[in-house]
């Protein structure tokens, strides 16, 4: 269930900060983002997978550490990546 190369290619040249910007906090935010929401809506479908459950949890663990370090080190980067992906903080 990972992400299409279509797909990833759009989410990076939407979020990335320059022209080959690829690993930007904002580019993996939107990557984790997309790819939190395919997984819910497997388990959705799947209540009892725990593995993919696990998975999940890890990423939600990862796009939160990557927030937090943008809510650190640039506000305003932050305000913006909420408001774009429609996350709650």
């Amino acid at each position: 269930m990972p992400l299409d190369g279509t797909e990833k290619a759009e989410l990076i040249t939407d979020f990335a900060r320059s022209e080959g910007d690829t690993g930007s906090a904002e580019v993996q935010i939107a990557i984790f983002d997309r790819r939190i929401k395919q997984l819910q809506e497997h388990l959705r479908n799947h209540k009892h997978d725990e593995s993919s459950r696990r998975g999940l949890l890890k990423l939600v663990g990862k796009r939160r550490r990557l927030l937090a370090y943008l809510r650190k080190r640039h506000p305003e980067r932050y305000r913006e990546i909420l408001g774009r992906l429609g996350l709650r903080r």
